[in-house]
């Protein structure tokens, strides 16, 4: 059986040895690659399913079973998602729809309700937060057919146009009454240099009412209100 011919490259390897180093160090390089991209092919798989499962347990919602005290009345709620705000809360699952829903962002004031006394956008407050507190929305001011004294001051001064805005309205004046029988000041107390029980003026008003948008600009009668109210309403 005859040798077969060496081929051109076989003769050129074999008279330079650097050559056949470069190339053995060319297929291992090759070779290398090769099991480094099986490797990398077979991890994203692995890669992914850990990606998909963080993700799956970011987006799992955390429940919890927690009781609200809302308008001297005391509501469980079973298996809550933990994110859920306090206007959703008591919107969605209780059903006190008289607190509105505007921005979502606690800009316009529409939301607002009384936690142990004290203003707050329920839309940036969550319920899980408010549990063991005294929370108070426009359907447990009035005492049956009787209006609170801030709700029959708006009536009698045309304060509202749509009323969407107006029980948040009427929430925050509550507690802006409040708030200066306390002596909490605001802004305009400095600048006017009246740090000391302050009068509440109609800029007085509208500096501590400036966080409930009225987007049918009833501003006037929303003032005369406040005003009516803060002169002859014991909150």
């Amino acid at each position: 059986m005859s040798t077969p011919l060496c081929t051109p490259e076989e003769e050129l390897l074999e008279q330079n040895p650097t050559s056949a180093e470069i190339e053995i160090s060319r297929r291992t390089f090759v070779k290398a690659a090769g099991i480094l991209g099986a490797g990398v092919a077979t991890g994203i798989p692995t890669l992914a399913s850990a990606q998909d499962a963080q993700d799956a347990a970011a987006t799992t919602p955390h429940t919890v079973n927690l009781t609200l005290k809302i308008n001297g009345k005391s509501y469980a709620l079973t298996a809550l998602d933990t994110r859920t705000s306090l206007l959703d809360a008591l919107r969605e699952d209780l059903n006190l729809t008289g607190s509105k829903k505007g921005c979502d962002h606690g800009q316009c004031g529409a939301c607002t309700v009384l936690v142990d006394g004290r203003r707050v956008n329920s839309c940036l407050t969550l319920a899980v937060a408010a549990e063991g507190a005294e929370i108070t929305t426009i359907e447990g001011l009035a005492q049956g057919d009787v209006l609170h004294p801030v709700q029959a001051a708006f009536v009698e001064h045309d304060a509202f146009q749509c009323g969407y805005c107006t029980p948040g309205q009427i929430c925050s004046t509550v507690a802006l009454i409040e708030e200066h029988k306390k002596g909490t000041l605001s802004t305009v107390s400095f600048e006017t240099g009246q740090t000391v029980n302050p009068q509440l003026t109609d800029n007085e008003i509208r500096e501590r009412m400036s966080g409930n948008i009225c987007r049918c600009a009833a501003y006037p009668n929303i003032v005369a209100a406040v005003r009516a109210a803060a002169m002859g309403v014991r909150v």
